[in-house]
């Protein structure tokens, strides 16, 4: 049985499965569904400056490279913030961290309210966008949590869910900032339409979710994690796929209007589907790696990703926006699944782990569970530093180049080498150990990470 005092839930076991089809099940369910909400709002509210730029035209005397280097503060904060946003669900719950982070995304919205008009300086714009920088934590957090809720063989689908939940919440505000573009309206009638559904979040997190009591506040864990090697490999591979989707969420609107004179609102009508499709094609990157295993899924999604990255620069170099808008649209679906095959391999890495280091049952799934879940804040900080040198590298190259050709070219050499190092640590035979202080040298040749 589950036992529960208040929100908090003492007792889980989610490996068990006759808890698991008993009770745990429904209520894991229930958890995800509402930590999906609050992290889709932080998402939109952490992206919004990725539309509202497109609001601001001559009259707000900002440069190209202005905007761009205001998304990619933006960007850094939402970042940094994922590392405290990770542990704070052991500190306080998983469901009173929901409630406060998702109350918290009133600040920027409200200031951003306040200064989003002609005449502001651009330090006070800049100031404003930082705040709006916590959104980005949320992911951290909810994924912290809803990996305590689920069993091994549902992480896969249950991350890349709640993951995809989230993202989407990207596009939703590229779709409202276009409907109320259409609609002749301004920043600050977005803005109002986000500040109530952070309250209903909140309130709804309040009254649904749970904290486990299991999931205590391990620095330990935390300490591991980041001496293993696995986190950091995992934390470059993570550039390549999310870092790429929040960094061209941040910036294809943008890339449109300065590289090929769209107005907003035709920058609008296309910046959103990007984003929406690579959201809605995450749960199935997870899926797809729960069944065929997430390294090889992650191997070639890389080989994809290098592909529509050549075809963009033949695009850019040929000034044919309907095939650059087309590539770069297909670059979005392959960042959604390299997002969910890349979040399945975190888990299984630290159960192949656990099993090579003799552990079973139970006590290699807590082992996995405790490394895995401290190490996605660090994966998921770092993964999202890919954004802010997404959008760093379009202004270099509309700086140098007028054009974003320069940058596409970087981002095809990173996607080359996150394939090569996929290949090396995962899938090559015989599989080799990354370099790890406490496993005997004749251990690091027989440990294979083929099936993650």
């Amino acid at each position: 049985m589950t036992a529960r005092s208040g929100r908090w839930i003492q007792q889980w076991d989610p490996e068990d499965e006759t808890f698991w089809n008993r009770t745990g099940e429904k209520i894991a369910r229930r958890n995800l569904l509402f930590s999906v909400l609050s992290e889709h709002i932080g998402f939109s509210i952490w992206t919004m400056w990725s539309v509202l730029v497109l609001f601001m035209g001559p009259e707000y005397g900002l440069t190209p490279a202005d905007k761009f280097l205001l998304t990619s503060m933006v960007t850094l904060v939402g970042a940094v913030v994922r590392v405290p946003y990770t542990f704070a669900v052991a500190l306080f719950g998983g469901r009173n961290w929901t409630v406060i982070s998702a109350a918290l995304l009133l600040v920027p919205s409200v200031a951003a309210f306040a200064v989003m008009e002609p005449g502001t300086s651009f330090s006070t714009f800049l100031l404003v966008g930082l705040l709006a920088g916590i959104g980005g934590g949320n992911f951290a957090s909810s994924m912290t949590n809803i990996n305590a809720f689920f069993p091994l063989r549902k992480k896969g689908w249950a991350l890349g869910l709640n993951a995809g939940g989230g993202n989407i919440g990207v596009p939703v505000i590229q779709l409202a900032a276009l409907a109320i573009i259409g609609a002749g309206g301004g920043p600050r009638v977005l803005l109002g339409v986000y500040i109530p559904l952070i309250v209903v979040a909140a309130v709804l997190a309040a009254l649904y979710m749970d904290n486990l009591a299991s999931v205590k506040n391990d620095t330990g864990a935390a300490k591991d994690a980041a001496r293993d090697a696995h986190t950091w490999i995992m934390s470059f591979l993570y550039i390549g796929t999310f870092g790429s989707f929040i960094g061209y969420s941040f910036a294809f609107g943008q890339v449109l209007q300065n590289q090929f004179d769209r107005t907003p609102l035709e920058a609008a009508y296309v910046t959103f589907v990007g984003p929406l499709l690579g959201s809605l094609i995450r749960p199935v990157g997870g899926s797809l790696a729960d069944r065929y295993g997430g390294a090889r899924i992650t191997l070639w999604n890389f080989v994809a990703m290098g592909a529509a990255t050549a075809v963009l620069i033949v695009a850019s170099m040929q000034k044919s926006l309907a095939l650059f808008t087309v590539a770069f649209v297909v670059l979005f679906v392959l960042t959604g699944l390299g997002n969910g095959s890349t979040y399945k391999m975190i888990p299984g890495i630290f159960q192949a782990k656990a099993r090579a280091e003799g552990l079973t049952g139970e006590a290699a799934a807590a082992y996995g569970r405790r490394l895995s879940g401290a190490s996605m804040g660090l994966i998921g900080a770092v993964g999202a530093l890919g954004g802010v040198g997404i959008n760093l590298a379009f202004r270099q190259s509309f700086l140098s180049y007028g054009s974003g050709t320069g940058a596409f070219v970087a981002f095809l050499a990173c996607y080359a080498v996150c394939f090569a190092v996929t290949w090396a640590v995962y899938l090559r035979r015989p599989a080799v150990r990354p370099t790890d202080t406490d496993t005997a040298p004749e251990e690091k040749s027989q440990l294979s990470y083929a099936n993650v």
